[in-house]
Order: C-alpha cells, then sequence, then structure tokens
C-alpha cells in the first residue's frame, strides 16, 4: 500500500495507484457548504482523470449540491469529494462549477458510464458538476 497525504500538491501530481484507485467502481461523497457554513454531504458517482481535466459528476440542475454550488459565485464553490474502500481512501479537494453545456454533459455521462458500468438514466434536467482540483489526499 502507497500512503500519500499531499497538502497543496497540484492535480497532476498523484501516484500511480492513487489515479488506478479513482478509477475502480466506488460511490463518493461530495461535501458542499450551505449558505450558513455547515456541511452538506451526499453520495455521488464521480469520475477523476487529471490529464482530462477536471473531477466530475452528473446530477440535476435543481439538487441541493447545484444550488451551493452556484450560491458560491464566480470563483467557483469550495468542495471536497472523497471515497473509502477499507482502509484505502482518497479525497480531492478543489473549486466547482455547474456546466449546462450538452458536449460537457455528455462528456461527463460518458465517463459515468465507464467507471460505474452503467449508462446514466435519461433526464432532460441533467447538468455537470466540474471541480478543479487543488489538493488531493489519501491512502492507497
Amino acid at each position: 500500500m502507497t500512503s500519500l497525504h499531499l497538502d497543496s500538491a497540484p492535480a497532476g501530481d498523484p501516484d500511480a495507484s492513487y489515479l488506478a484507485f479513482w478509477r475502480e467502481r466506488h460511490l463518493c461523497t461530495l461535501t458542499t457548504l450551505r449558505p450558513d457554513g455547515s456541511p452538506h454531504v451526499v453520495p455521488v458517482g464521480v469520475t477523476y482523470d487529471p490529464e482530462a481535466g477536471p473531477a466530475r459528476m452528473i446530477t440535476s440542475r435543481d439538487s441541493a449540491k447545484v444550488r451551493h454550488t452556484r450560491a458560491a459565485g464566480p470563483d467557483g464553490a469550495r468542495v471536497a469529494v472523497c471515497q473509502v474502500d477499507g482502509r484505502r481512501w482518497a479525497t480531492l479537494e478543489g473549486r466547482a462549477f455547474v456546466r449546462t453545456d450538452p458536449e460537457r454533459v455528455a462528456d461527463a455521462e460518458r465517463r459515468y458510464a465507464e467507471r460505474y458500468q452503467r449508462v446514466p438514466s435519461p433526464n432532460p434536467s441533467r447538468v455537470v458538476i466540474e471541480i478543479t482540483v487543488t489538493n488531493t489526499l489519501g491512502r492507497t
């Protein structure tokens, strides 16, 4: 097992075992902040490939996570996504942005289908939350 604890590492620095863990099928949690500053934690499916850009999750445009992300303003919302499997865990921290562009949504749906081995059901109100990763933490 490799330990990784990078308090301020750029997103491209995680080692191979860390990135492999993000390709395995695991549900994650997303933590956003409510307007009063309290954390809102929900289960999500996340895809992450630092060479392809941001971490991504698909969701409905009327979800609380989308409202919290949009409320943060133009600089994006500070968020964290985490996955755990026994003693192995990995967290991505960064700034989240809601994207509605159909090509971005379709790309996120394709990536989701690859990682989770199932095509997401149709959802005309689907958007994608993209996270520009600024910090990686974990034990893989």
